[in-house]
């Protein structure tokens, strides 16, 4: 295990400096650091945050313990990790290694409960509502997947929503469950409020990400984002790093802007007013609006189908209420699927080909950059950020599991969470 360093305002620098090399280093620390002993030392930017290096089967390892110690079956603990490392893999660091503490504080505070048994309240043969009876978001997400594609196959659409439930990962894990089965995948999350409305102060809408996986060659269409500029988790990264939040981001309690990520954290948290901007900012100049309008969209399949708990109360107390919404369709219900994904991938492949802007060598479709990212990091190992690691490390000794054995032997005295 290696240390290493990495600040992600060092990427416009190497972007600058090496016009022709793979934009997705943003998500490969490798090459960042590569291409950083490249630069003259002299011009060197000093990096924010120390990170340690751990591979694929280290993690999973930790997370599968971990997880069956908190009382979750095997095959239930397999889920889990899978989503949490299917995101660092994909270099989404915010919702990896970095969301276990979540995890770990809910299940002690008991707002996700490791022996619910969802169940399902209301059914037909195209759609169907779960109450998840605060299960954790990664099982009852994947319970109501299987559900939807299951509905799917026989009827070519179905949509599950749930309510009660908790963080459940990234979306796009569940709408890649679908796409891997020829379907095409839509998965969607409700959250607690970190959105502000367009010229409002308080955060009243989540992150509420969409995700839509799509059958194609030489791979799937993938698209995975969230309706604010960015995440929580996002913020949550930049203050474990110690750095100042980009401009356009987030807003103090005022609503005005803010690049102080800890304050906007612990404002979201206390519901002082403030938060995220929609995607678009926080006028319409730019298209707030559009941003705002889509975490409603979400809201409507998540909270508002399963008569739910809408964003603006989720995590408030001692439940998360968290909701989600899943939607799959047969393309055989249009025609032949060899044929619509050919035809799909054909018109991907104009998009790539398309003219390149000035200094550009490479256009990409979504999903591309996962791809290469689940590549290297399979291959090389995945960074962690010393914060996470001491994260980990108290949450396995919370759960009386030898730490040192899991992470190697690190001194992680003087870093603690931001996640309270």
């Amino acid at each position: 295990m290696g240390e290493r360093r990495a600040g992600a305002g060092l990427r416009q620098e190497i972007f600058a400096r090496f016009p022709n090399s793979l934009s997705g280093v943003l998500v490969f620390p490798r090459l960042l650091t590569k291409a950083l002993h490249s630069i003259n030392p002299k011009e060197r930017i000093p990096m924010a945050a120390k990170y340690l290096h751990y591979t694929y089967d280290q993690l999973n390892t930790f997370c599968m313990d971990a997880f069956q110690k908190f009382g979750f079956s095997e095959s239930e603990a397999r889920i889990i990790s899978d989503v949490l490392l299917l995101s660092d893999l994909y270099g989404i660091e915010s919702h990896g290694m970095q969301r276990l503490v979540r995890y770990h504080k809910g299940i002690e505070k008991g707002m996700i409960d490791v022996h619910a048994k969802p169940e399902i309240v209301h059914e037909t043969p195209v759609s169907a509502v779960i109450d998840a009876h605060d299960a954790m978001g990664q099982l009852v997400s994947h319970q109501a997947m299987e559900l939807a594609i299951e509905k799917a196959k026989k009827t070519g659409m179905a949509i599950v929503s749930v309510r009660n439930s908790n963080h459940f990962g990234i979306a796009g894990y569940y709408a890649k469950m679908a796409c891997d089965q020829g379907l095409v995948g839509m998965a969607m999350t409700n959250s607690e409020a970190i959105m502000v409305p367009t010229y409002a102060r308080m955060a009243m809408i989540g992150s509420n990400p969409i995700a839509l996986a799509v059958p194609a060659e030489p791979y799937p269409f993938f698209f995975d984002a969230s309706t604010t500029v960015v995440t929580r988790g996002k913020l949550e990264v930049y203050n474990k790093m110690g750095k100042p939040l980009p401009e356009g981001w987030a807003l103090d309690k005022d609503g005005h802007p803010s690049t102080d990520a800890k304050d906007v954290l612990k404002n979201i948290v206390a519901k002082n007013g403030g938060g995220i901007m929609p995607l678009g900012g926080n006028t319409e100049t730019l298209g707030s609006h559009k941003g705002y309008g889509y975490g409603m969209l979400c809201e409507i399949f998540c909270s508002v189908f399963s008569q739910g708990t809408p964003s603006s109360h989720v995590n408030v107390g001692s439940k998360s209420g968290t909701c989600h919404g899943f939607m799959e369709v047969d393309p055989s219900i249009f025609g032949d699927p060899a044929a619509i994904k050919e035809h799909f991938s054909a018109y991907l492949q104009e998009l790539r080909d398309a003219p390149k802007a000035d200094g550009q060598t490479r256009i990409y479709t979504h999903g591309e950059k996962e791809i290469l990212a689940y590549e290297d990091r399979m291959k090389n190992g995945i960074d962690v950020n010393i914060n996470t690691v001491a994260e980990m490390a108290d949450m396995a000794n919370y759960l009386g599991m030898d730490s040192e054995s899991y992470l190697g032997k690190v001194d992680v005295s003087g870093h603690e969470s931001s996640y309270k």
